[in-house]
């Protein structure tokens, strides 16, 4: 049995109006896990059904919906079809005059600088834009990559690329110029799309600089297309800048080019643990379809709902938001600045103005926003909102019951959303037809064939495991540029023909599943596994801590030993007394033989700007060992703390 009740129970009335509940009745079933049964049974009856359901539009039908020829690590979808993306996220609903003036985004700036697009306004943009690349010379197949803020502009360039058959390849805009460098070398871009800057937190963020010496090391890179967004000087090269509104001078339709279905029209990394991220392609069948899919009927987005998603558009997040929401018809948020600025219940003040349906986060964001109190939220109108949707990393229970409580009026389920940008969607979900738990999924997604490994390939239940998948499923990638040994290596070596996520799982009898961290991450303390996530959820459970990260570091006798480190609320003074209190706590939760011995406090854990805590670089840091990839680290000057602490142990021994 799972420790946790069931928070949220859905009424008889609201079950039976989700779209995925009328799904299933329309294919003749009842229950969930009846028909989740028949979707891994018969894949290609499913993903048939779903491209059908959410209304999909093909140039030419195809002939089969899989082709399995290559291996299961190569599946090629709806083989003989053709297909755009953009045709479906925007001209579907822009030449329907029943749609076409229906708010396709609303974008908001760091400013509260505000501006609306309906789904013929964003066309039109997008079709001039369209024209402009192709005069500029962009051919299908070629890969632009972007490196925008999140603005209109990011938006409009991302479908434009896809009418004209060229491959958007989207990176975070928090990037320095040797991680832009790496990427655009890498793929091979001929373009880079980028901001004379952007806005956050009132100041100005130059990213043109960082693209100017990102293009001294890309022998590939022809041109570099600037929008204009701070309007502050910046460096001009007459010979490869060029303005993005030059570029908007044909004001006509233009037609999205027939695609085949296992075209790439994305290409997307990943920081990787080594030096060199993994380019993650996708399809125009693929990543659109599971997304829209995910949010549609997996979360019950309908056409006249507003999504909005904190995210970047170098995390897949952001790409989700997109697809998810305009291939469903609905409106999406865009939102340039941070939750908490200039006032600490900018979030939720969003959420009271846009009218948003369906809200994005990730469990660190919530913490974060927890110090600020509840009363920013009560001088909002949250009574919008349908569905809190989470993913980025496990959550602790108390920041989940806050966000319930408090947030969701404990009436608004939180989707716990877990998947990955190898995925193009989720794995494990909290679908509507079920009852939610804190902290938990209760169940694998429709299509997604999973289960749970222990070290010989055995399934497990109410123990600790790997997460399998056992068939391919509509948006998983077809694989890493130029490195289709990587690809196997990382998702195909362990078991045959599974792929193995990454996610460290347990399955309780219920059928509600924890995620208790990555395998990598997860400690073998004196044999005994211990997932970082439930000693996390141990110290945020305390009154002291506001965050938490633990670490496994070699350890003589017990192979290893966890280490962990929390921010503390900001009343809270980091006193040895207190150290002594957390570590107590810790046996006392825990055991003994698990608990951590070393507690310290630091004033931040390291994250990326989608506000995932990042602990390979909390290892490396303490044992002042390599890093790997830390591009995306939003708040690097952490780390030198955490070294510090772990020199200071070193000299101990």
């Amino acid at each position: 049995m799972s420790e946790f009740e069931a928070a949220w129970i859905p009424d008889e009335e609201s079950m039976k109006n989700t779209r995925l509940y009328q799904w299933m009745k329309s294919l003749g079933f009842d229950h969930y896990d009846e028909f989740h049964r028949q979707s891994i049974q018969d894949i290609e009856w499913l993903w048939e059904q779903a491209v059908s359901v959410l209304g999909v539009e093909w140039y030419k039908e195809y002939d089969q919906v899989l082709d399995l020829s290559k291996g299961i690590q190569y599946p090629e979808w709806f083989t003989g079809g053709e297909i755009n993306v953009a045709h479906n996220a925007l001209d579907k609903w822009a030449d329907d005059p029943t749609t076409q003036h229906k708010t396709a985004l609303y974008w908001e700036g760091d400013n509260e600088e505000r501006v609306s697009l309906s789904y013929k306004e964003l066309q039109q943009e997008v079709d001039a834009f369209a024209h402009g690349l192709e005069q500029l010379g962009i051919e299908q197949g070629d890969i632009i990559t972007l490196y925008m803020p999140m603005i209109k502009e990011t938006l409009i360039a991302m479908l434009a690329v896809s009418k004209i058959g060229a491959i958007i390849c989207p990176i975070f805009s928090g990037y320095k110029a040797d991680a832009i460098a790496t990427r655009v070398s890498a793929s091979g871009s001929r373009v880079l799309i980028t901001a004379d800057g952007f806005y956050r937190r009132g100041k100005t963020v130059k990213m043109k600089q960082e693209a100017d010496e990102a293009a001294k090391q890309c022998r590939n890179l022809e041109h570099i297309v600037v929008v204009r967004r701070t309007s502050e000087e910046i460096p001009w090269n007459k010979e490869k800048d060029i303005s993005y509104h030059s570029l908007l001078k044909e004001n006509k339709p233009y037609s999205p080019k027939a695609m085949k279905a296992n075209d790439e029209f994305m290409l997307i990394y990943t920081s990787g643990t080594t030096g060199k991220p993994k380019g993650v392609l996708h399809t125009h069948s693929g990543f659109p379809i599971k997304a829209a899919f995910d949010a549609g009927i997996g979360m019950d987005l309908k056409k006249e709902d507003t999504i909005f998603w904190y995210t970047d558009m170098g995390w897949m997040m952001g790409p989700f938001l997109v697809y998810g929401g305009l291939l469903n018809g609905a409106s999406i948020v865009m939102f340039e600045g941070t939750p908490d600025y200039k006032t600490p219940d900018r979030l939720w003040k969003m959420v009271d103005y846009y009218n948003v349906t369906h809200l994005g986060i990730s469990p660190t964001l919530i913490r974060s926003m927890m110090k600020h109190g509840t009363d920013w939220i009560n001088n909002h109108d949250l009574s919008s909102l349908q569905l809190i949707a989470s993913t980025g990393e496990p959550w602790n229970p108390e920041p989940w019951k806050w966000l319930f409580k408090h947030v969701g009026r404990s009436k608004v389920p939180i989707f716990n959303y877990s998947g990955g940008t190898e995925i193009s969607g989720g794995i494990l979900g909290n679908v509507l037809v079920r009852p939610i738990q804190p902290v938990t999924f209760n169940a694998p997604l429709p299509g997604m064939d999973i289960d749970v490994y222990d070290e010989n390939g055995c399934s497990l239940a109410d123990e600790v495991g790997e997460l399998v998948l056992k068939q391919p499923w509509v948006g998983m990638t077809k694989g890493f540029l130029n490195d289709d040994q990587r690809y196997r290596d990382t998702y195909w070596n362990r078991y045959e023909d599974i792929w193995v996520h990454g996610d460290w799982v347990a399955v309780d009898q219920d059928g509600y599943y924890t995620i208790t961290g990555r395998s990598d991450d997860v400690l073998n303390v004196a044999g005994k596994r211990l997932g970082p996530a439930e000693v996390e959820s141990v110290l945020v459970g305390h009154e002291a801590v506001t965050e938490a990260g633990v670490i496994g570091v070699p350890h003589d006798v017990k192979g290893e030993e966890p280490v962990s480190f929390v921010v503390l609320n900001h009343d809270v003074e980091p006193t040895e007394a207190l150290m002594v209190e957390l570590k107590e706590y810790l046996i006392y939760k825990l055991g003994k033989a698990l608990a951590p011995r070393k507690v310290f406090a630091v004033s931040d854990l390291p994250k990326t700007r989608n506000a995932k805590v990042m602990r390979r670089a909390i290892k490396a840091a303490y044992l002042n060992q390599p890093a790997g990839d830390l591009s995306a680290l939003e708040n690097s000057y952490t780390l030198k703390e955490i070294q510090n602490i772990g020199t200071t142990q070193l000299s101990k021994k």
